[in-house]
């Protein structure tokens, strides 16, 4: 692989998986159209990796009080239980604090999100083969950035949120593995049109990507043949790994300010121009 097409690979994906115009339905329309077919699961799994990073990096402080408080969840659980069981001493409260709720709300988001992602593999593979279904995709995406443009700020935020909330926005996570509809426009919609306010709508759209993407990263790992493993050190793949991660967290930190200047329906326009273009280029090519 080239350093040119490592940066540039790098650069659609921090790009695209951030901003809501679907990283997946322009990868599909990029393979379709221009051939561009960066068949390499090591590359992609780095993709990801470098995404994974910039979402880490970019909410460094809630990322950390999260995973403290998912293994006091842990502690206090199996003291729970043990107290239960031996009839000894009082049972504690288990979800005592906001961050115990919200690790409780990425799990909840986390179960629709895994159970739409196994049963429609076979039906990601075939959307993949045709810009049609990318193009269409890419329309609804336009459609729920403009349906939330128009509503009136929620108030929802980590403590208020209903875990029924996490369960619907988990589902549109979970239909976003279809190319063309965004992960981060869909599942900020969802959050938007379930009350959250806009704040937490984006972190909570960003931090419940983290169990998908790296669930994602592992599957992929499986099928990595281990003779191909030390090519991960090779230049263009550590290359285009900084660039995703780079390119990735400017875009996490451009969202989040045009989400607070209420322009968020920007994006509209453009997902409707290219998902247009792609169903014509679909019938005329």
């Amino acid at each position: 692989m080239s350093y040119f097409l490592a940066v540039f690979m790098g650069i659609v994906q921090g790009i695209t998986e951030f901003l809501p115009i679907s990283s997946s339905g322009h990868l599909a329309i990029l393979r379709n159209l221009f051939n561009i077919n960066v068949d390499n699961i090591i590359f992609e799994v780095l993709l990801h990796f470098g995404t994974l990073v910039a979402i880490i990096i970019a909410f460094y402080k809630d990322v950390g009080k999260l995973i403290v408080e998912a293994f006091g969840i842990l502690i206090d659980l199996i003291r729970k239980i043990i107290a239960l069981l031996t009839r000894k001493g009082n049972p504690v409260k288990v979800i005592h604090s906001s961050y115990r709720r919200f690790v409780m709300l990425i799990i909840v988001a986390s179960i629709p999100t895994a159970f739409i992602g196994l049963i429609g593999k076979d039906l990601v593979v075939k959307a993949y083969n045709t810009i049609l279904i990318p193009g269409i995709l890419l329309l609804l995406t336009g459609y729920l950035l403009q349906v939330t443009h128009k509503l009136k700020p929620g108030k929802k935020n980590m403590s208020t949120a209903s875990y029924k909330n996490a369960f619907i926005i988990g589902t549109f996570q979970g239909f976003s593995i279809l190319p063309g509809l965004s992960r981060s426009g869909s599942t900020i919609a969802g959050g938007l049109l379930n009350g959250l306010s806009k704040e937490f709508a984006v972190k909570f759209s960003f931090l419940m990507s983290l169990p998908a993407v790296l669930g994602a990263t592992i599957l992929e790992l499986k099928d990595i043949p281990s003779g191909q493993l030390s090519t991960i050190v090779s230049g263009p793949y550590i290359v285009g790994t900084i660039v995703s991660a780079v390119v990735g967290y400017i875009c996490i930190k451009s969202l989040i300010a045009i989400i607070k200047r209420n322009k968020l329906h920007y994006f509209t326009y453009y997902c409707y121009i290219v998902g247009i273009l792609a169903i014509v280029a679909y019938f005329m090519i």
